[in-house]
């Protein structure tokens, strides 16, 4: 940096004395000396070669996402024999590039993925014509990750709709353990016979899974934000419908696409990644492994790392609650720590973050009124406190008006801690789209004004 601050200088000198010259010489000598002063001056400065620049201006946003846990209990545990798994994601944004991200995060040893290629889900396992694209890896055909590290696919040309089906076509040689995965998919997914059926467009089953192993993310070139929900298993969808999208976050994405205009009028679009992990908690990790770590030991993973995040909505605790003992129960103050240092964190990179309000859990196994005292007091905080940027209020929007401490009936998918599929798009649908701006002066704004028109209990 100095040699170059030098060069400028040196050059900028020399065109100066140089002008001052050519004030006294004939017009025709003054061009020819001012075009080799321009000439030395462009040649002192340091080039750069033409194409290694296109980075600068490309604009990645996660338009699918899932958190990884790992690895599983040796029941559990996927084990793959020189196959191919088909992967089927639902996107939120679209765009006309794509890329991946896989991951070998929670896995002992390298993973080496031999293949790997991309296009649009025509039904079941097959990839509709014309859409299929090999993907490369640094320019190679097939990558070896480290354990412990994530790996980005290099972008590929493939015009992805909103709201449609991709797969994604991994061949593992070798044999293989599922060791980061997201365990529930809530998603049909499928392992061919032995061999690289990457580039089939119709794969032969094997067999079927309800797993994502190893794919984290996919990314479009979208000048939209990024939305990350960080939760449990509410944000995760348990007990909604397989292979229908019900999840709340999916009922969200579906809303951004249809109705623009309560997005403050803007033409970005938004893309919504999901990092639901079912059983999660916010401060400490459960004894399942598949439950994930805590959402602040994982929050740089999954939220920071996410391509193109500028709005993050944090909706976890009950867990934490439900699960506390009687010896060390957790209190609402321990919760609400937990909740600013998320929002520190979140907003030293930048994003806006949304809090939610905990729903009801009355009936569910591990209830208690005195955890139910604990429920309300985060709640209390979350609707009238100013430290979020904005408040969601699923509590008010899912519980039951004559019973407040239960789901309403026709949410509740009969465990009384998760909703079903209808109460999935009551949340969906509860969610005030003006919360997302495009501009960080809107904060403040918008904070307050949701904040007053969802408090209440």
């Amino acid at each position: 940096m100095r040699r170059f601050l030098f060069l400028l200088q040196d050059a900028a000198r020399r065109l100066r004395n140089d002008l001052h010259l050519s004030c006294r010489l004939h017009p025709q000598r003054r061009r020819l000396l001012l075009g080799s002063a321009m000439l030395a001056a462009a040649i002192a400065l340091p080039s750069h070669p033409a194409g290694a620049q296109p980075w600068r201006t490309e604009h990645w946003t996660g338009t699918w996402g899932a958190a990884p846990t790992g690895p599983a209990p040796e029941a559990n545990l996927q084990t793959f024999t020189d196959q191919t798994v088909r992967l089927i994601v639902h996107t939120s944004i679209g765009g006309n590039r794509v890329r991946i991200r896989v991951s070998n995060e929670f896995g002992a040893t390298p993973l080496t993925i031999g293949a790997a290629r991309i296009g649009l889900r025509a039904g079941g396992s097959d990839v509709a014509a014309g859409t299929d694209r090999a993907l490369t890896f640094g320019g190679r055909a097939f990558v070896t990750i480290p354990p412990g590290a994530p790996a980005l696919s290099d972008p590929v040309e493939l015009n992805v709709p909103p709201l449609s089906d991709l797969a994604v076509s991994l061949y593992l040689p070798g044999t293989v353990q599922a060791t980061t995965v997201h365990q529930l998919a809530l998603q049909t997914n499928y392992v061919s016979l032995p061999g690289n059926f990457t580039a089939a467009a119709t794969l032969p089953v094997q067999r079927t899974i309800q797993v994502w192993p190893f794919l984290t993310e996919v990314d479009v070139d979208a000048v939209g934000p990024a939305i990350v929900t960080l939760g449990d298993s509410i944000t995760d969808g348990t007990r909604s419908t397989p292979d229908t999208n019900n999840r709340w976050p999916d009922w969200l994405a579906r809303r951004l696409q249809t109705e623009r205009d309560q997005v403050g009028g803007l033409n970005a679009r938004f893309g919504v990644v999901n990092r639901g992990i079912s059983g999660n908690r916010l401060l400490g990790n459960s004894p399942n492994i598949l439950a994930g770590r805590s959402a602040l030991e994982r929050f740089d993973r999954d939220v920071l790392a996410t391509s193109g995040v500028r709005y993050l909505v944090v909706l976890i605790g009950i867990n934490d609650i439900g699960n506390s003992s009687a010896t060390s129960p957790v209190s609402a103050e321990d919760l609400i720590a937990g909740y600013r240092q998320l929002i520190t964190r979140a907003r030293a990179k930048g994003i806006s973050v949304i809090g939610a309000t905990l729903t009801p859990f009355e009936g569910a196994g591990y209830y208690s009124p005195e955890k139910e005292t604990v429920r309300q007091a985060v709640n209390n905080w979350i609707r009238n406190n100013d430290e979020f940027d904005g408040v969601i209020d699923f509590d008010r929007a899912t519980r039951d008006p004559l019973h407040p401490t239960r789901f309403l009936p026709a949410y509740d998918s009969g465990d009384h801690l998760h909703p079903n599929d209808l109460g999935y798009q009551a949340m969906g649908n509860a969610v005030p789209l003006t919360l997302f701006r495009s501009a960080a002066k809107d904060r403040r704004v918008v904070g307050s004004a949701d904040r007053a028109s969802n408090s209440g209990m």
